[in-house]
C-alpha cells in the first residue's frame, strides 16, 4: 500500500516516522550487477589523481588571489576574484564531499587535510556534514530522513535564486556555527551525529569563529574589505557554480524510491565544470557505488550505462527538463520526472511511495 508522506523538512516529525514505518528508511537499494573483479579494480584508491588536482586547485587559487590583491582598487581585479571565488565557493563543495567519503586519496591524512580545508571554505562543519552525508546516502531523497534534499516540494523558487549567491546557505551556516560555538547541538543534528562526535563539532565551530573574527578585525584595521574578499565572501560570490551543478543531482526527480536511477541524474559536462565538480556529474553512478573514487566514475559509467537512464548531454539539457518540472510542482507537488530505463535495464520493482500513480508522472 502506498503511503502519502508529507513533504516537509522535519527530520524528527511525521515524515521521518512514516519513512521508518513504510520501510523506506535504510532500505535495500537497487544496484546494477558489476563483476566482483571489475568492482575491486574500480574501487582501487590512488593518491596521484587527487594530488594533481589539488595542486591545480589550490595553486590556481593562490595565483588568482595574488593577482586580485595586486590589482585591488582597479576593475582589473574583478575577473581574478571571480575565478578565485568559484574555486573557493564551488570547487570546495566537491572536495569536501569526495574527501568525506575517504576515496579521493589513498593516504588517509591527505583526505582528512583537504576535507578540513574544503569544509571551512564551503562553511560546512566537517563533523556535522560527515554524518549528514552518510544519512543522505543511506536514505537518498527519502522525505523526513534525508537532511540534504536541496529542493523540497513545492519548490521555493526565491530560495533557489538566493542560493546562487550563497545567501541563505551562508546565513544558516553562520547561525549553526554560532550555535555550535556556544556549545549547543540541535535536535536535528543529534538525530544523525553520534554523541561522542558532538564535542568535535563544537570545537571546530569555535576555531572557525576565531578565524572569522580575526578576518573581520583585519578588515576593520585596514579599512578595506580585502581580507573578506579572500576569506568568507568567496562563499557568496563564488557559490553559483556549485548550486548550478548541485541542483541537477536530484532536482525534479522522484522521491521516496529506493532506486538511484530514478532519483538521481547523470549529466555530461564540459571539462572545466567536471574539474570544479570533481566528476560528481556522474551522480547516479556515485550514489549506486559511493566507494568508487571520483577519477574512476567515467569508467564505471561506461560499464553500467546499459542499465541506466540516458544521461543528459549537457547542463543546459538538464535545466531544460528540470525548470519546467519545478514550475509544474508549484501547481502539483506530487509531479515528478519519471526516468525512462533502456530496454537493456532491469526494471524498478518497488513502489513510488508518496507519489501519484505512474500516469501522473512524465
Amino acid at each position: 500500500m502506498t503511503t502519502i508522506i508529507r513533504r516537509d523538512y522535519d527530520l524528527l516529525g511525521e515524515s521521518g516516522r512514516l519513512a521508518v514505518e513504510t520501510g523506506l528508511a535504510a532500505a535495500e537499494w537497487y544496484h546494477t550487477d558489476v563483476p566482483r573483479k571489475d568492482m575491486k579494480a574500480l574501487m582501487q584508491r590512488s593518491d596521484a589523481p587527487a594530488i594533481r588536482d589539488t595542486i591545480i586547485w589550490l595553486g590556481s587559487m593562490a595565483v588568482f588571489a595574488a593577482l586580485g590583491v595586486y590589482f585591488w582598487g582597479s576593475w582589473i581585479c574583478v575577473p581574478f576574484f571571480l575565478a578565485y571565488g568559484v574555486l573557493y565557493g564551488s570547487a570546495s563543495d566537491s572536495r569536501w564531499h569526495e574527501c568525506g567519503h575517504g576515496t579521493a586519496f589513498k593516504t588517509r591524512w591527505m583526505n582528512d587535510a583537504v576535507y578540513q580545508i574544503a569544509c571551512f571554505m564551503i562553511m560546512r562543519n566537517p563533523v556535522t556534514w560527515r554524518w549528514s552525508h552518510a544519512r543522505h546516502h543511506t536514505d537518498t531523497v527519502i522525505v523526513g530522513r534525508d537532511p540534504e534534499i536541496a529542493v523540497m516540494r513545492p519548490p521555493d523558487l526565491l530560495r533557489l535564486v538566493l542560493n546562487f549567491f550563497g545567501i541563505l546557505d551562508a546565513w544558516y551556516a553562520m547561525v549553526d556555527m554560532l550555535r555550535n560555538a556556544a556549545g549547543f547541538v540541535s535536535a536535528a543534528e543529534k538525530s544523525f551525529i553520534p554523541e561522542m562526535e558532538q564535542p568535535k563539532a563544537i570545537r571546530i565551530a569555535r576555531i572557525w569563529l576565531a578565524i572569522y573574527i580575526a578576518t573581520v578585525a583585519s578588515a576593520i584595521a585596514m579599512g578595506s574589505i580585502l581580507p573578506l574578499m579572500l576569506i568568507g565572501l568567496p562563499r557568496l560570490y563564488g557559490a553559483w557554480h556549485h548550486v548550478l551543478t548541485g541542483l541537477l543531482q536530484h532536482g525534479g526527480l522522484a522521491d521516496n524510491v529506493v532506486d538511484h536511477r530514478l532519483n538521481s541524474r547523470t549529466v555530461m559536462m564540459n571539462p572545466i565544470s567536471r574539474f570544479i565538480y570533481w566528476n560528481m556529474n556522474y551522480h547516479v553512478e556515485h550514489h549506486m557505488f559511493p566507494m568508487v573514487p571520483y577519477h574512476a566514475l567515467p569508467k564505471l559509467h561506461a560499464m553500467i550505462k546499459h542499465d541506466l537512464p540516458a544521461p543528459n548531454p549537457s547542463i543546459w539539457s538538464g535545466y531544460r527538463e528540470m525548470i519546467p518540472a519545478f514550475l509544474r510542482q508549484l501547481r502539483n507537488e506530487d509531479y515528478f520526472l519519471k526516468r525512462e530505463l533502456p530496454p537493456t535495464a532491469r526494471p524498478y520493482r518497488g513502489e513510488f511511495h508518496g507519489e501519484l500513480p505512474a500516469a501522473a508522472a512524465q
